[in-house]
């Protein structure tokens, strides 16, 4: 991969440099985050076309490859992401998207930086192999079949509601050797608040990576618990029918203008024709 070209960076965080020399080359920079407060700093990484979609949103199409072309650097900074944080979350529809091998670790999405990314993650970050793996779903469904459900040394938690995690007991959760399953509230729903705390309170997550669905990470905008997002920009346009729908970054929750979140621009980078973007919260 030739290294990505930086075209715009705003001063981060004072302190030494983060990256290894190898990782701030292919970057074309540094990577740092501030220290969390009262909760788990939040970042989140997406893909978009030009139009606003991020997913076709059809069977074995839904993913952000199909979105970015497959694109390199891209992947890249996927893995980069995954490798600096303590935990990613993603939904339970999220899951059902990707291969069934699949997992929420660095080398899962770019094994050509496999090694650098370990080296950095667990000799520079002083963290474990995995970050831990958040699986939400408030109805108690999932697919324990799978590798993020099935692999011994990777640690992963489904949060859920009352009545999901009768369910997913009932499916044989208890049995999973490396799975959790913890209840927020009674209801029949629960907040991206108290997702936050129970992860920092039980977890002493402080680095927070959010990759979806957009209806999940809605209800974190909603919130303002979002701290940054890194949109990568693929050179395509999807369109949208009257029929069927084609979700964009955040869904279930539409502002008014008087409301609307700003965002701040952090930096602009690009290989190619895509473009990366990042953007804290103001």
């Amino acid at each position: 991969m030739h290294p990505i070209q930086t075209l715009f960076e705003r001063d981060q965080p004072a302190g030494p440099a983060v990256l290894p020399e190898d990782l701030f080359a292919l970057y074309g920079g540094d990577l740092r985050f501030p220290a969390p407060a009262d909760r788990p700093y939040v970042i989140a990484n997406f893909v978009s076309t030009l139009d606003g979609v991020v997913s076709f949103n059809i069977p074995g199409k839904a993913g952000g490859g199909d979105i970015s072309g497959f694109d390199e650097p891209d992947r890249f900074l996927m893995g980069l992401l995954r490798a600096s944080a303590d935990a990613v979350i993603v939904g339970a529809g999220t899951v059902q998207e990707v291969s069934p091998r699949h997992l929420w670790a660095a080398a899962s999405i770019y094994r050509s930086a496999a090694d650098a990314y370990a080296r950095y993650r667990q000799e520079g970050l002083h963290k474990p192999k995995y970050p831990l793996q958040v699986v939400v779903t408030a109805s108690g469904r999932a697919d324990f079949t799978r590798a993020i459900f099935q692999t011994p040394e990777l640690r992963t938690v489904v949060l859920t509601t009352e009545a999901g995690a009768e369910r997913l007991r009932s499916s044989g959760a208890g049995s999973l050797p490396s799975t959790e399953v913890r209840a927020i509230g009674d209801g029949p729903s629960f907040t991206a608040s108290a997702m936050l705390d129970l992860l920092r309170r039980e977890f002493e997550i402080s680095l927070l990576l959010h990759e979806g669905g957009p209806r999940l990470f809605g209800s974190f905008v909603s919130q303002g618990l979002v701290d940054e997002s890194f949109l990568t920009i693929a050179p395509q346009l999807a369109g949208r029918a009257t029929t069927g729908e084609r979700p964009g970054m955040v869904e279930g929750i539409e502002f008014a203008p008087q409301n609307a979140p700003w965002l701040t621009l952090v930096s602009i980078k690009r290989s190619g024709d895509h473009l990366y973007l990042r953007y804290r919260g103001r």
